[in-house]
């Protein structure tokens, strides 16, 4: 059954409600209305009875005729007076309002005529037959007017769902450059506007995932490139030198000094070596958190960062951290690490201030610099893109601030309970 078959059935059912309710409260106050009328109409057959008795004359002529509620009608010769004509729905009318109607007076006159005297509420009977009749009308002319009403409008609003459902199917086929059109009605102009809020929402998280995924594509060639040229320029120069100067020592065998200083160069060669395979395996995958806590490898990332950069970095760790389990540790690394790669290439900052405790069952991480910070709220880069894809792996929360001068502030807040320690 669809909404308007639901809705018109519902209001056939409060109308007709209405309706029995509305005649029962007439037929009541008919009921009560007739009964005093009858009442009234009693007193004045008793006072055509003593009146025909005095002078039976008076009850010939107009007078019987224009009685009200009274009927005075002459008796055949079979002595049976034949009832009024009436239909069924008017006999049962005469019952529910004047169920007891009282015995029929019949009066011998003295020139041998019989008369038949008796109460007659087809007046009243009729009156309320009227108002019921006005009011089952007047019902179904307002049946009809709200049926009607409720199809203009109900096919209004289904024409509005309609377009809804048809840009649904449009979005859900990955077109997501359709808009609805505003209507006249409120609640229309207001779905068209959410829908298309929703719809250009997904078109620039499309756009943005293309870019990402571009940006990806572009970084791990980036880093491809750049570990092929590592272990050529280095392995490969380092090897030959090695491989050089191992010849050497076997011509100069015999030469101490020689053989002392070649040796020395081998070892400086296996040192630059070492450390250029240090590097390039940190910046790949940190190792250093399969045999460090969380604590000690920040300390060690942002120790070397400094070095590196010439930029001050101060960590501050909270007491009692608690052991994550290695992904989650590896994010963590690498938020902080993309975080401090963003304030190296973007903040132009003398300063680094990092901050991660542990409070009330969350891990909270904040990085704050003393960069030329930016006006918000401004669309986010690759980078901080990247570090909300890492929190959102997390289940956690970043909040970003910045203002012109004042820097850049980031907020992290990450659920973690003590059962993971």
């Amino acid at each position: 059954m669809t909404a308007l078959w639901r809705i018109n059935l519902w209001v056939t059912l409060f109308f007709a409600l209405l309706a029995l309710l509305g005649a029962a409260l007439l037929l009541r106050q008919g009921s009560a209305d007739v009964q005093r009328e009858m009442r009234a109409a009693e007193t004045m057959i008793e006072y055509l009875q003593v009146a025909a008795l005095r002078d039976p004359a008076s009850l010939h002529g107009g007078l019987a005729g224009n009685l009200r509620h009274v009927r005075v009608t002459p008796v055949p010769a079979q002595g049976v007076v034949p009832p009024a004509a009436e239909s069924a729905l008017q006999q049962w009318l005469a019952a529910h309002l004047l169920p007891d109607a009282g015995p029929a007076l019949q009066l011998q006159l003295d020139d041998g005529q019989r008369l038949q005297i008796a109460l007659d509420p087809a007046d009243e009977i009729e009156e309320v037959w009227d108002s019921l009749l006005q009011l089952l009308l007047l019902s179904l002319l307002a049946w009809l007017v709200s049926l009607l009403s409720i199809a203009w409008a109900v096919r209004r609003g289904l024409r509005v769902l309609d377009e809804l459902l048809a840009g649904l199917a449009q979005v859900s086929q990955g077109q997501l450059d359709v808009r609805l059109v505003a209507h006249r009605m409120p609640e229309a102009r207001s779905l068209a506007g959410r829908f298309n809020a929703m719809a250009t929402t997904l078109q620039q998280v499309q756009a943005d995932n293309a870019e990402l995924t571009q940006a990806l594509m572009a970084l791990q060639e980036q880093e491809r490139a750049r570990l092929g040229q590592t272990l050529h320029d280095d392995l490969g120069q380092y090897l030959t030198g090695i491989r050089a100067q191992a010849s050497l020592l076997q011509i100069v065998a015999e030469q101490p000094e020689a053989v002392r200083s070649t040796a020395h160069s081998l070892e400086g060669h296996c040192e630059h070596l070492q450390n250029g395979f240090r590097a390039l395996i940190r910046d790949l995958y940190p190792v250093v958190l399969e045999r460090l806590e969380l604590d000690a490898a920040l300390q060690l990332l942002t120790q070397d960062w400094q070095s590196a950069q010439g930029i001050r970095c101060r960590l501050l760790l909270g007491e009692a951290l608690p052991d994550l389990p290695l992904p989650s540790k590896a994010h963590l690394y690498r938020l902080v690490q993309e975080a401090l790669t963003n304030v190296a290439r973007h903040a132009q900052a003398s300063e680094v201030r990092i901050r991660l405790q542990y409070q009330g069952r969350r891990l909270r991480l904040l990085v704050r610099d003393n960069g030329r910070g930016a006006q918000m709220p401004q669309r986010a880069g690759i980078g901080l893109r990247s570090i909300s894809e890492r929190v959102r792996s997390l289940g956690g929360v970043l909040r970003l601030h910045s203002r012109p001068g004042a820097g850049w502030l980031l907020c992290l807040s990450i659920p973690v309970g003590r059962a993971s320690q």
